[in-house]
């Protein structure tokens, strides 16, 4: 069957009892769909990996027997977070690799999402840049126990550590977040403040609108994934990052137009050249200011955007 993110899942509504019903491990997946994908996604920051550990999150569970599972849920989310576990190591030898910077894969989000404030705080932009820094067990960890609240005896079953080991390595890797994270949570009336910033100097040529809110240490970064052309590293600093897009922004304004987004749960911008989406545009905002400006330009990272993405937690 297809999945409400387009791509062809295995067959899991297909199966039926004799009545007729769809089976009791088919209701669960189904039930808890949008709540895996959310725990894939913000451990891998790919929409199409988490998709693919839905896959083999479902392989495995159709196969186990109903009777000995006491908590369908957790037993669910146990089998994602050591599917993920694994591919998120590969992951990091692929990523080495990558050609360019590389970014979290930008989804559609539904209003619901922003409305979720720790939810969108944890799967935004800046957020998935921060829990890249993290070692695979301490992002799966960090995961489950501040954004999912699970206790640590669960964590403990999915990550194959003792609970007081899952104790400790909560601690470091909260401390690890917490000194990397964005300082307090951004309204969305911020992140459009800049961002109309941003469109006004695209539509107009002024920038000096939107060089007032560059931080002096802003970062900007581009991916293109060696398909389209972006930077080939991070630009640091407001003078570099007000001269790179003083030479960019006046090109977009003749060549297609930016539209507001709600992107990953908070406010971003979208290029369309010719209809077609070319660039999904996030910030990041400590104390007011602009310390991260991010540009996802490969095509393979911009399909979540066609539609909107279920988040669940």
């Amino acid at each position: 069957m297809k999945s409400e993110h387009g791509e062809r899942t295995e067959d899991t509504a297909g199966r039926t009892t004799g009545g007729g019903r769809t089976d009791p491990a088919t209701e669960a997946f189904v039930a808890h769909r949008n709540l895996l994908f959310t725990v894939a996604y913000e451990m891998l920051g790919s929409a199409a990996d988490a998709e693919d550990v839905l896959q083999e999150t479902w392989l495995r569970w159709a196969g186990v027997e109903l009777a000995t599972v006491r908590d369908r849920r957790a037993y669910l989310v146990r089998i994602t977070t050591r599917q993920a576990l694994s591919r998120l190591r590969t992951l990091g030898r692929r990523r080495e690799s990558y050609i360019g910077p590389w970014l979290p894969e930008p989804l559609l989000t539904a209003p619901d999402v922003a409305e979720d404030v720790e939810l969108a705080d944890s799967v935004s932009m800046a957020m998935l840049l921060v829990l890249e820094t993290l070692a695979p067990t301490e992002r799966a960890v960090f995961v489950l126990r501040e954004v999912f609240d699970l206790g640590y005896d669960e964590i403990a079953e999915a990550v194959d550590r003792s609970p007081a080991a899952v104790r400790q390595i909560a601690h470091r890797a909260r401390a690890h977040v917490a000194a990397r994270r964005p300082r307090g949570i951004v309204s969305p009336a911020e992140t459009r403040h800049a961002l109309d910033a941003f469109r006004r100097a695209a539509e107009t040529g002024d920038l000096r609108s939107l060089l007032d809110i560059l931080a002096p240490d802003v970062v900007f970064m581009g991916d293109g994934g060696g398909v389209r052309q972006a930077v080939p590293r991070p630009v640091v600093g407001a003078d570099k990052v007000g001269r790179l897009l003083a030479a960019g922004l006046g090109r977009i304004a003749t060549m297609g137009s930016l539209r507001p987004a709600q992107v990953n749960g908070c406010p971003a911008l979208v290029l369309r050249l010719d209809d077609a989406i070319d660039t999904v545009v996030a910030v990041r905002i400590d104390d007011g200011l602009i310390t991260g400006l991010y540009a996802v330009r490969n095509p393979e990272k911009l399909s979540h955007m066609r539609r909107e993405t279920t988040l669940r937690r």
